[in-house]
C-alpha cells in the first residue's frame, strides 16, 4: 500500500498542549511494499526520460510516476551506485559495472566489466560506490581503486589510501581519503592538497561548489568552506547540529536552498537567503530518519533514498501542509491567522498554534463551526454559544446563540446576521454581541445566509428549501417565502447559496437560478449553468475567485473578463480528507488556507492558463509493452500508463476519451485499466484542462483482435457450415423431390402393370413370335460360324485325302511335288468363298468388335480377326490357316496382342476375349 503522508506537526503533548512546526512541504513516502523491493536505497537519479532510478540493494528500480519496475543484475549482487548519461543508466555493484538501456518497455543490462579480468589481486573484493563522468570518460569508484572506461577500454588506478568518495569540481577530480585528506587526480597521479589538512581523519560525504566557494560536508565534523585557499568552518547554527547527527549526504538544490541528509535525524532544508531551516524526520514526515542519498528532480523537488524506503518531498511546490496525526486537533472547520501563528476551530474546540506550540484555549472544548474576523478580534460560532477571542489569550462567551454556522456582515445595513441551529439572529449593535434578536417566523436550522439588498435575506435550510425573508427597518419579519417550493422545485435538498458580484445565485438540484424581483420567480442563470453544472459544492474566496468541488476534485476558479479560468488543486493534497458540506477557505495575503479533517493546506491562486507538453502513453498487455505487432485478444484488459515530465505540483490532472466517447473521464494517478474492449482499432485521446477548455495532448492507438468466433478460420467454418446447410437443404429437397417422383413413378408403374396385364394376352403371341425371330437370328449366326468351320474342315479333309492318293500312286518325285501343289490349289478356298466367310464372321461378332475397338483403338483389323478367333476358342494351329500365316506367326501375333492389351503372360487371351 502506498501512503501519502502530510507533515506531522504534533508529536507529543501534555494535556492539551503539543509540539508543532510551521507549514511544511508535502511529503510522499514509498515503502518497500509499494515498489516490491528491499530496504536500503543507496543512490537516486532522474533519467533523461524523466523517470526516477534507484539503487535498492540487489534491485534496480524505475519509477515513472505511474508504475514501478524492478530488475536485478545477472549475478544478483547489491547495486550501490547509479549514474545517468544520455539514455544509459550506469550502475555499479560487487565486482561488476555496466549500464542499462530501455528496450521495448523494459530495462536491459549490458556489462562493461564481464570478461575483462579487472577484479583481481587487491580488487578481488571491491564494490563500485560512485560513478561519474569527466571529459567523455566514465569513472567507476571503489573505496580503494578507480576504473576509467573510455569507449571499449578500461584502465585501473589504485588510490594512495582508502577513500570515501571522489568529486568533480571545476572539471577536476578530488579524491577524499578517509585519513590523509584530499587529493587531486591529474593524469595518472594523485596530488595532495596540503593546505586542506582540516579534512584529514575526516570522512567527506560531499563536495560541492556554491557561489564560487567549495563546501565540504564531513560525516562527524560538520561543514567546511574553502576561503583564501584554506578551510574554515561553516558559520551557521545548523553546523553544530549536523555534527551530532552523522551527516551522510548533502546537495545544493539551487542558489537559495541547501539540503542536508543525516543518519540519525532525517533531513534539513535550509533557506540560504534568511538562514532559516526546517527539519523533516520520522516524527513529522519521513518513514525513516536515516538518509542514504538525495536527488533533485527537474521540478527542484527532492527524492530521498532511505535506510528503509523512498521519500519524495515537494519543496518547490506552492502547496504546504499542516497535519495533526495525533488526533488532538480534530477536524478543522475554519482557520484564521493570528500574530506568528494560526487560530483553528475544530470539533474538539478552539486551538492556537504559536511558536511551534499547539494549544487548546481553556473552556473552549466542543464543536466549533465558524470564525469571523472583526478588526483585531475573532467572532466564533460555537456549539454552546457565540464567543469572542482577542487574538492573544482571552476568550469570552458573549451570548447563548448555539451553533453559529454562518456569520454575515450586511453589505447594505450596519448589522450582523448569524445562521444557527434555531434560525437567524440579527445583531443591531455590532460592538455589543450580547444584544441580539431572532428573525421570527423561521424557526429552522439555517446553515447559510446571503443578502442582495436591504430588507431582504436569503437562507438555506440545513436539509432542504430556499427561503426569502423580508423585514422592516426594525427587523420585524414581514414575510417568509419558501421560494423553491413556490417555484415547483420538489427536489430542493441541499440548496447552495453563492454571493458573487452583487448577485446571489442558488444551486438547486444541479441547476443554477437567480431571483427575478419583478416576476417574483426563480429564473435559470445562463452563464453559471453553462460553466458550473454537476458540481458538488461552491466555496467563496473573494469577488473574483472561488472554489468548486466536482467529481471529488477541487478547482480554483478565477474570472478574467468573461472567461472562467479553472485551475485544479491536485487531489493528492486533500484526498479523502475534505469535510464535505463544510469546506471553507481563509485568505491571507496571496495564500489560501483550506480546512481538512486533520489540519489544513496552504496554496496560492494561479490565474494563468496552463500548457501541458510531453505527455507519453504506454500500453501494457499481460505485463508486456504493447508494440506494433502485439496481438491483443478480444475481451482482455489493457493497462495504460499516462506519463508526464513531473511528479510534484506541476503534474497535471489528465482526462481521457476512448473511441470518440462524449465524456472526459479523469485519469487517477496516471493509471488506466481498459476492460471489455471491442475488436478493431482503439483510439485513446488524452486531454488536460487549460482553464477554459479541454485540450488534446496525446493520442494512443492500438489494435484489438477479433473474437475467436470472428477469426479467419471461424469465418471459413461459418461459410462451410452455411454452404453445407444450403447443400443439405438442397439435398433434402432433392430427396423429397426424388421421392415424390419415385412415388409418381411407382404409381405410373402400377398403372402400367395393370395395363400390361390387360395387354398380356394380346401381346403374348407377338412376344413369342419376336422371341422366335431372335432365336432364329442367333441360330443363323451360329450356323454361319459352323459353316465357316465346316468349310474349313471339309477343304482340309479333301486336301488331305487328295494328297494321300497322290502319294500312293505317284513314285516320281518331281511329279509328286507338282501334283501335291495342284491338289492344294484345287482344295484352297477361292476368293468368293473366303470373303463370304470373313463377312459372316464379322457380322456374327459385330458387338464384340465394336466394344473392343472403342476400348483399344490401337488394334488393327488383323488384331481384331485374331481376337475373334481367340474368342471362338481356336488354337494357334487352327488359326494359322485362317489367317494364312504360320504357327510361329500366330504365336508372335498373340504375343504382340498381349502387349497392346497390357496383359501378363499368366492371363488367358481366350478368357479375356470371352469376357469382353
Amino acid at each position: 500500500m502506498k501512503f501519502k503522508f502530510f507533515v506531522l506537526l504534533i508529536s507529543s503533548f501534555l494535556s492539551y498542549s503539543s509540539y508543532s512546526q510551521e507549514l511544511l512541504p508535502f511529503v510522499e513516502n514509498f515503502t518497500k511494499s509499494d515498489y516490491s523491493g528491499d530496504n536500503q536505497v543507496w543512490n537516486v537519479a532522474q533519467g533523461n526520460d524523466n523517470a526516477m532510478y534507484f539503487a535498492n540493494n540487489q534491485y534496480f528500480l524505475r519509477y515513472n510516476g505511474v508504475k514501478w519496475e524492478k530488475y536485478t543484475l545477472p549475478n544478483k549482487t547489491i547495486i550501490r551506485s547509479i549514474f545517468i548519461d544520455g539514455d544509459k543508466i550506469y550502475s555499479g555493484s560487487y565486482k561488476e559495472f555496466g549500464y542499462w538501456k530501455r528496450v521495448e518497455g523494459k530495462m536491459k543490462y549490458y556489462s562493461l566489466s564481464k570478461g575483462k579480468n579487472i577484479f583481481y589481486g587487491s580488487s578481488d573484493n571491491e564494490e563500485i560506490w560512485k560513478i561519474f563522468k569527466l571529459d567523455g570518460k566514465i569513472y567507476f569508484q571503489t573505496f580503494n581503486e578507480i576504473f576509467i572506461h573510455d569507449d571499449s577500454n578500461t584502465t585501473k588506478l589504485k588510490f594512495p589510501s582508502q577513500v570515501s568518495y571522489c568529486y568533480v569540481v571545476d572539471k577536476q577530480i578530488y579524491v577524499a581519503t578517509v585519513k590523509n585528506g584530499i587529493y587531486i587526480l591529474q593524469g595518472n597521479k594523485f596530488i595532495k592538497k596540503e593546505n586542506w589538512t582540516a579534512l584529514e581523519n575526516n570522512v567527506v560525504h560531499n563536495m560541492q561548489k556554491h557561489k564560487g566557494k567549495i563546501y565540504f560536508f564531513t560525516k562527524n565534523n560538520g561543514v567546511f568552506i574553502e576561503e583564501n585557499n584554506g578551510l574554515v568552518r561553516w558559520n551557521h547554527p545548523l553546523n553544530d547540529i549536523v555534527k551530532k547527527e552523522v551527516l551522510v549526504t548533502a546537495n545544493f538544490v539551487d542558489d537559495r536552498t541547501l539540503v542536508i541528509g543525516t543518519g540519525l535525524h532525517g533531513i534539513y532544508i535550509l533557506n540560504l537567503d534568511d538562514n532559516s531551516y526546517i527539519n523533516l524526520n520520522r516524527k513529522n514526515a519521513l518513514k525513516n530518519n536515516s538518509i542514504l542519498s538525495i536527488a533533485v528532480d527537474k521540478e527542484k523537488d527532492l527524492w530521498l533514498g532511505l535506510d528503509n524506503g523512498i521519500c519524495h518531498i515537494e519543496i518547490n511546490s506552492p502547496v504546504k501542509v499542516f497535519t495533526d496525526n495525533s488526533g488532538i486537533l480534530g477536524s478543522v472547520y475554519s482557520i484564521s491567522t493570528i500574530n506568528n501563528g494560526y487560530l483553528f476551530v475544530t470539533n474538539h474546540g478552539i486551538f492556537t498554534s504559536k511558536n511551534q506550540q499547539l494549544n487548546v484555549i481553556p473552556n473552549s472544548q466542543g464543536q466549533v463551526w465558524d470564525i469571523f474576523k472583526k478588526d483585531d478580534e475573532f467572532i466564533i460560532g460555537h456549539n454552546d454559544g457565540t464567543y469572542i477571542y482577542d487574538g492573544v489569550s482571552n476568550l469570552k462567551k458573549v451570548n447563548e446563540v448555539n451553533g453559529g454556522w454562518k456569520f454575515l456582515r450586511s453589505p447594505y445595513e450596519s448589522v450582523y446576521f448569524q445562521g444557527n441551529y434555531s434560525g437567524i439572529v440579527v445583531y443591531e449593535d455590532t460592538n455589543d454581541l450580547s444584544k441580539w434578536k431572532f428573525l421570527d417566523k423561521l424557526q429552522k436550522p439555517i446553515r447559510n445566509i446571503a443578502q442582495k439588498q436591504a430588507g431582504e435575506l436569503w437562507a438555506a435550510d440545513t436539509y432542504r428549501s430556499l427561503y426569502r425573508i423580508t423585514y422592516d427597518a426594525k427587523f420585524n419579519v414581514d414575510k417568509v417565502e419558501n421560494v423553491s417550493q413556490d417555484n415547483g422545485i420538489s427536489n430542493d435538498y441541499g440548496v447552495k447559496l453563492f454571493s458573487y458580484k452583487n448577485e446571489v445565485l442558488f444551486y438547486i438540484n444541479n441547476t443554477w437560478y437567480v431571483y427575478n424581483s419583478i416576476s417574483g420567480k426563480l429564473v435559470k442563470d445562463t452563464i453559471f449553468n453553462e460553466n458550473f453544472k454537476d458540481i458538488s459544492d461552491i466555496i467563496p474566496i473573494d469577488d473574483n475567485n472561488f472554489l468548486v468541488l466536482k467529481n471529488g476534485n477541487i478547482y480554483s476558479i478565477s474570472q478574467v473578463n468573461r472567461d472562467f479560468i479553472w485551475t485544479s488543486i491536485p487531489e493528492k493534497y486533500y484526498e479523502g480528507r475534505n469535510i464535505i458540506e463544510n469546506i471553507k477557505v481563509n485568505k491571507n495575503g496571496d495564500a489560501l488556507f483550506m480546512n481538512l479533517d486533520d489540519g489544513f493546506i496552504s496554496f496560492k491562486l494561479n490565474n494563468s492558463k496552463r500548457k501541458i507538453e510531453n505527455v507519453f502513453v504506454e500500453g501494457f498487455y499481460k505485463g508486456n509493452l504493447i508494440l506494433d505487432d502485439t496481438k491483443i485478444d478480444y475481451n482482455q484488459s489493457v493497462e495504460i500508463s499516462v506519463i508526464t515530465d513531473y511528479f510534484g505540483y506541476n503534474r497535471p490532472d489528465l482526462f481521457y476519451k476512448l473511441n470518440d466517447s462524449k465524456d472526459f473521464i479523469p485519469i487517477k494517478k496516471g493509471h488506466l485499466v481498459l476492460n471489455n474492449l471491442s475488436s478493431g482499432n482503439q483510439e485513446l485521446e488524452i486531454f488536460y484542462n487549460d482553464g477554459t477548455s479541454f485540450v488534446k495532448t496525446a493520442v494512443y492507438d492500438f489494435q484489438v483482435a477479433k473474437p475467436w468466433y470472428f477469426s479467419f478460420w471461424m469465418i471459413c467454418i461459418y461459410i462451410i457450415l452455411i454452404a453445407g446447410s444450403f447443400f443439405l437443404y438442397y439435398k433434402w429437397n432433392k430427396i423429397r423431390y426424388l421421392e415424390k417422383i419415385k412415388l409418381n413413378e411407382e404409381e405410373l408403374k402400377h398403372q402400367k402393370e395393370i395395363l400390361q396385364l390387360e395387354l398380356n394376352a394380346e401381346n403374348k403371341l407377338k412376344l413369342q413370335e419376336y422371341e422366335k425371330h431372335i432365336l432364329e437370328i442367333e441360330v443363323q449366326n451360329k450356323a454361319y460360324e459352323v459353316a465357316g468351320k465346316s468349310l474349313s474342315i471339309a477343304k482340309q479333309s479333301e486336301m488331305i485325302e487328295s494328297i494321300k492318293q497322290i502319294l500312293e500312286k505317284e513314285t516320281d518325285l518331281s511329279q509328286l511335288k507338282s501334283k501335291i501343289k495342284k491338289s492344294i490349289k484345287i482344295n484352297a478356298l477361292n476368293k468368293n468363298e473366303w470373303e463370304s466367310f470373313q463377312h459372316n464372321l464379322m457380322q456374327s461378332n459385330e458387338d464384340f468388335v465394336h466394344k473392343l475397338s472403342n476400348k483399344y483403338p490401337i488394334l488393327t483389323s488383323k488384331d481384331i480377326k485374331l481376337c475373334i478367333y481367340l474368342k471362338m476358342n481356336l488354337s494357334s494351329k487352327e488359326i494359322a490357316p485362317l489367317m494364312n500365316i504360320s504357327f510361329r506367326g500366330v504365336e508372335l501375333h498373340r504375343y504382340r496382342l498381349r502387349k497392346k492389351l497390357e496383359l501378363t503372360s499368366e492371363e488367358s487371351l481366350s478368357k479375356f476375349m470371352i469376357n469382353v
